[in-house]
């Protein structure tokens, strides 16, 4: 039975990860073992639940049913586990995190500090990236994201609200003039960011602007700081910029614009999805964000 279970969590890791190799080095085993391990587990079945090549690996029809019921199993092993061993109102262990660079240094350094004071037993690691790093492949619990959930392997669920602004410093905008339309955005210099830049702006109403500028970064903290220096126009979410709004350093423009909403979203694999760490500090940042939350 045991070896039984054993096999599950091979499949379970696999899945997630996407291959083979990625799991064999989550679990700490070798590429060999995670493949007998599945093809045992195949044969103990009588059926196929994976297509695997060199290229890709993918779920059958049969393997999606039983990966659903895995993650629910294991889920509960392990929180029963957690449970007993450590109870389900205590964090322990380390929790390794990743968001981006600003929302990171600005809002998740001092509430994960907080956290990790309540939970003295836990070990808090914080990563920021401004790319979308693979949490399974490169092992972390949680990843904190705006907008919409891509990939379907993982569990998202919503922590606060959060809208999008177009803002600058008052002194470019009294050089330049402040747009009174979308197409006024043609005339104006932009910072843009992201891996590749975003120059194409899209508005709630579908409408759409392909915006240009000499500042470009991978680094939005990078992006915000020029907008402060006078660059230009700069899209940034209310988290980023309130301060900067409300002390007069920026000032938005084309309010009644609306952008799409991307909501802030906790992100983690189904695997995490019973661990009391992870659960607790989901929980604690929907609570502390949802009360900071910006004037929307």
């Amino acid at each position: 039975m045991s070896d039984n279970f054993l096999d599950m969590l091979v499949f379970v890791r696999v899945a997630d990860a996407g291959s083979l190799s990625s799991a064999a080095r989550e679990l700490n085993f070798s590429l060999t073992v995670v493949s007998r391990k599945l093809s045992r587990l195949e044969e103990r079945l009588g059926v196929r639940l994976m297509n695997r090549t060199t290229r890709s690996l993918t779920l059958t029809e049969e393997g999606t049913r039983f990966h659903e019921r895995c993650v629910r199993i294991l889920a509960e092993i392990e929180d029963a586990e957690t449970e007993v061993t450590s109870g389900r109102d205590t964090a322990s262990g380390t929790l390794k995190v990743t968001a981006t660079f600003a929302f990171g240094m600005r809002w998740l350094a001092p509430l994960l500090g907080e956290f990790q004071r309540a939970h003295p037993g836990l070990h808090v690691r914080l990563d920021t990236d401004d790319g979308v790093t693979n949490i399974v492949d490169a092992g972390y619990d949680l990843a904190i994201r705006f907008g919409a959930l891509a990939d379907s392997s993982l569990v998202a669920r919503q922590l606060a609200p959060n809208r999008r602004v177009i803002c600058a410093a008052p002194a470019y905008l009294d050089i330049r003039g402040r747009p009174s339309s979308l197409e006024d955005l043609l005339q104006h210099d932009v910072v843009s960011f992201g891996d590749p830049p975003n120059t194409h702006w899209v508005f709630a109403d579908g409408r759409s602007v392909n915006v240009r500028g000499n500042l470009s970064t991978n680094n939005g903290e990078l992006g915000h700081r020029w907008a402060l220096q006078g660059a230009g126009l700069i899209l940034k979410s209310i988290w980023d910029v309130q301060d900067d709004v409300a002390a007069g350093r920026l000032e938005v423009v084309l309010p009644a614009h609306r952008l799409p909403a991307a909501p802030i979203h906790a992100v983690f694999p189904h695997s995490r999805l019973a661990a009391a760490k992870v659960r607790l500090c989901v929980d604690f940042l929907a609570a502390r964000l949802r009360k900071a939350s910006p004037e929307l």
